[in-house]
């Protein structure tokens, strides 16, 4: 499956102006990234406002996202892209926002029965998860 562009990802984000680029994405990771492309993310992946919140705090301790003026840490920053990155990919295998998000929170039994979420919060989890969406988008068995 094509890469998903930076520019979807950075849509996921809501980051402006829109990266051009992978090396100009991953500038702005190692710079650090708004908060506000974090809850960006999440608003896209997650159903609830409880899951909103949890997924939130997970990527960032709810303390230290309060301190945070306007910045991520650049590992804050990786893991927003990855959920920006991973649900820019679903998207695109289901073109459909709603089965995007219920794909990412859906137990998959090739994933032990994890949600592809949960799977998704490691780099290496991120790639089963996208290896996973190109064979579904691709129709190849699993």
């Amino acid at each position: 499956m094509t890469t998903v562009s930076p520019e979807r990802i950075s849509a996921v984000m809501a980051l402006q102006p829109v990266a051009q680029s992978f090396a100009e994405l991953e500038d702005r990771v190692r710079k650090g990234l708004p908060k506000a492309a974090l809850q960006a993310s999440v608003t896209h992946v997650a159903r609830t406002p409880d899951e909103k919140r949890g997924l939130l705090f997970r990527i960032v301790p709810e303390a230290t996202f309060k301190r945070r003026r306007d910045r991520l840490s650049p590992d804050e920053s990786e893991k927003t892209e990855r959920l920006a990155r991973v649900f820019a990919t679903a998207l695109y295998v289901w073109d459909d926002e709603v089965d995007a998000r219920d794909f990412l929170n859906t137990p998959h039994p090739l994933l032990e029965g994890r949600r592809p979420l949960d799977v998704a919060m490691t780099e290496l989890g991120a790639r089963r998860v996208e290896e996973l969406l190109a064979k579904l988008f691709y129709g190849l068995p699993a």
